[in-house]
């Protein structure tokens, strides 16, 4: 990995300070696809940072969300496109150790909304990952709320994974 990496004209990623706890990008995106919720960061016009948590899943790739037509990340997302989404797989507290056995993985790329097919796609995948037993009722729900729903989808330009204990 390069020392850093450069998004938008930024340094986005440094070398990993415990490279004996880097995940290799194959099991980063395991993490990533398995996590339940992650964290994404956007920057406002006024340069104000603000994380905000979602439910996501990841199709080919790219991190998928829905929300609604209006709000502050999309305020932001129309700002500056570029964002860093983070989400933490298996944790366990270790109180004897002092310490925490865990699993993370960072991302850094960029949103666009996404329509029609690839739209109705993410939707499908969200469904997939949080409602797998009542998917045939979901599709019907997603088919009413459709035109209220917004859908976004995050092309990650770089991921590593770190795990620790």
């Amino acid at each position: 990995m390069a020392a850093k990496l450069t998004l938008g004209g930024f340094a986005v990623l440094h070398q990993m300070r415990r490279s004996d706890r880097q995940l290799s990008e194959q099991d980063a995106i395991r993490v990533l696809e398995n996590a339940e919720y992650g964290v994404m960061s956007t920057v406002s016009e006024d340069r104000i940072p603000y994380g905000i948590p979602l439910n996501f899943c990841v199709i080919d790739d790219r991190i998928y969300f829905h929300c609604a037509t209006e709000g502050h990340k999309l305020d932001n997302i129309a700002h500056n496109a570029n964002v860093s989404f983070c989400a933490v797989g298996d944790t366990c507290v270790l109180p004897e150790q002092f310490s925490t056995k865990y699993e993370s993985v960072v991302v850094f790329g960029t949103a666009s909304e996404v329509f029609d097919q690839e739209k109705q796609m993410a939707l499908e995948g969200l469904l997939s990952k949080y409602s797998p037993n009542h998917y045939s009722e979901g599709l019907k729900y997603i088919g009413t709320l459709l035109e209220m729903t917004r859908v976004f989808g995050i092309s990650i330009v770089s991921i590593a994974g770190k795990s620790g204990q």
